[in-house]
């Protein structure tokens, strides 16, 4: 059985090639640690499209507000506005982790989320 293969700091497990465990090469590691750190560094840009996806559907919910025969109320517009504003007044990775928190019945718990 191969053993554990430590690259730079980073233990990598044996790969499974036709039934038989083989340890990784150094050169294996190295690409799996290029595509560890690529994903790892997008993770924030991953939470703001998710952020985004929301605020849009948000939108979406309530154009029908804005509608001729239908006046929204200041509150619903400076709502709107909230959203639309999210991505300049949300800028940090922990901000973005604000935003999509969830309580325990998967809603969103963030007050920028709430209804006026």
């Amino acid at each position: 059985m191969s053993k554990i293969h430590s690259y730079k700091g980073v233990d990598y497990s044996p790969k499974n090639v036709d039934g038989k465990l083989i340890e990784l090469t150094d050169a294996e590691c190295e690409v799996l640690l290029q595509q560890t750190t690529a994903w790892n560094n997008e993770s924030a840009n991953r939470k703001l499209t998710e952020i985004r996806k929301i605020r849009n559907q948000k939108l979406q919910e309530t154009d029908y507000l804005g509608v001729s025969d239908n006046s929204m109320s200041s509150d619903w517009i400076a709502k709107r506005k909230s959203w639309r504003d999210i991505p300049q007044d949300y800028t940090t990775e922990t901000k973005y982790d604000e935003l999509l928190a969830r309580d325990s019945d998967g809603k969103l718990t963030h007050t920028i989320w709430e209804k006026p």
